[in-house]
């Protein structure tokens, strides 16, 4: 069984964790604010410039890099949303056994809001992935379908 000392340690170093996690989900909700403006661009021109240079080794190193992103932020969001859920409900728990009812609202209020942004990101992410997925793979096929060009032809034409 665990010692009152350990369960103690525990409870402070789980206490401390909220502020980082808070601050951890603002940072991914404006990532992925950033990366949905980041595939806008390439959805309004950036795959059309990639698409007439005709590299895809380019092309799958960029949409491999961006996807990966939006993977990160899909898993890491909801997370870190879970984890701002479950740790105000200890101390908020604890305050209903007292009898303190403002503090066990002001938890709730903190783990219903972290698990909302939590979502929130994972969803933009979720979004934002399987969009890029698809853009990549329509402008890899794209590119490959391309007639190549011969060198050689191309100085006997000029």
């Amino acid at each position: 069984m665990l010692s009152s000392y350990s369960l103690t340690i525990m409870h402070q170093i789980t206490g401390l964790l909220l502020e980082p996690v808070v601050w951890g989900l603002m940072f991914f909700l404006a990532l992925s604010l950033w990366e949905s403006g980041l595939a806008l661009g390439e959805r309004c021109g950036g795959l059309q410039r990639l698409r007439e240079r005709g590299d895809a080794e380019r092309a799958m190193r960029q949409g491999r890099r961006r996807i990966e992103r939006a993977d990160f932020i899909t898993r890491i969001c909801p997370m870190l949303g879970l984890m701002g859920t479950l740790i105000p409900l200890g101390p908020g728990l604890s305050a209903l056994g007292d009898g303190e009812l403002s503090i066990l609202t002001t938890a709730m209020t903190v783990a219903f809001d972290t698990t909302v942004m939590g979502l929130l990101g994972g969803i933009l992410g979720f979004v934002l992935g399987r969009l890029r997925r698809r853009w990549y793979d329509q402008l890899l096929t794209q590119i490959e379908s391309r007639p190549r060009l011969d060198p050689v032809k191309l100085k006997e034409a000029a």
